[in-house]
């Protein structure tokens, strides 16, 4: 018997052949349909449910360290152009919109720029007068009532320094860490917060800034270590009034936080460095 296979076994091994390129590039194709419904899926996460932001100063101590990563609400406050990737402008305006309450910790775009992510305090609203007098805040011609709590105390860190030498506390251990003055704001609405006051500063005293229409006056609460409403929107020194168009969200959860320590060659180190008192916690 020849070995030289028949016409019709070559004809029915065609079939086979072309069925399993077939049946790849199905794969294929499943495969990058499957990316891009992921893709997309968490555009649509990000820019309307909820999105993951990082701390990357201390102007928002105590609340907030060098190395906190949360997760804001992308609904708090309605939808605008800032609420999508790279700020595309997608949508008209702003819709939905909601204005912010007094004590809220919000994300926002600060001025002149409006492409850096912000994180600040809602102190006034529109129509309010807010004023610094001798390092308290008054709002509507009254003072904001500020009580002396516990020295605020946070191990100095890979990210985390002492304001000033002076703020520096060294243990028997040999561990450092810093101690701010600290004291509790309680504002009109019931809303309580821990602010730090780290001594006299210009920014203790000021006129009255009247907040327009359509803007808030944003505070961090490091008052002495916090380019905020109360200086003017020149990028790297002041946000000025910020408008409402700019949030972005509201800060809701603390998903994780890191000192710094970890080292991408020591994997053991991403969990030494991570702060686990204080992811979970809300705003």
């Amino acid at each position: 018997m020849s070995d030289t296979p028949s016409v019709s076994d070559a004809q029915t091994a065609q079939p086979a052949a072309g069925q399993g390129a077939e049946a790849h590039a199905k794969k294929d194709e499943g495969f990058f349909s499957f990316l891009l419904w992921l893709v997309l899926g968490v555009v649509v996460l990000r820019s309307f449910i909820i999105s993951p932001f990082n701390i990357p100063s201390e102007s928002m101590l105590p609340r907030l360290l060098d190395g906190d990563y949360l997760f804001a609400t992308k609904w708090s406050y309605g939808y605008s152009k800032y609420s999508l990737p790279f700020s595309v402008p997608l949508i008209p305006g702003r819709v939905f919109a909601s204005q912010p309450e007094r004590g809220d910790v919000v994300i926002f775009k600060a001025p002149p720029g409006d492409d850096v992510d912000y994180i600040k305090r809602v102190i006034g609203l529109p129509g309010d007068e807010v004023q610094m007098k001798n390092g308290q805040v008054w709002l509507n011609g009254k003072p904001i009532p500020k009580q002396p709590v516990a020295d605020f105390v946070v191990p100095v860190t890979p990210n985390t320094h002492c304001y000033t030498p002076e703020f520096e506390r060294m243990a028997k251990d040999g561990t450092a860490s810093c101690h701010y003055p600290q004291f509790r704001e309680t504002l009109p609405n019931g809303k309580s917060y821990n602010v730090l006051d780290l001594g006299r500063t210009p920014q203790d005293d000021t006129g009255v800034f009247i907040v327009p229409e359509g803007h808030m006056f944003l505070m961090g609460d490091n008052r002495d270590n916090s380019l905020d409403s109360r200086f003017p929107a020149i990028e790297g020194e002041g946000i000025g009034m910020v408008p409402q168009g700019n949030l972005v969200g509201k800060a809701a959860v603390m998903m994780f936080s890191t000192d710094g320590s970890a080292e991408w060659l020591k994997p053991w180190t991403w969990f030494t460095a991570a702060r686990w008192s204080r992811i979970g916690g809300t705003f």
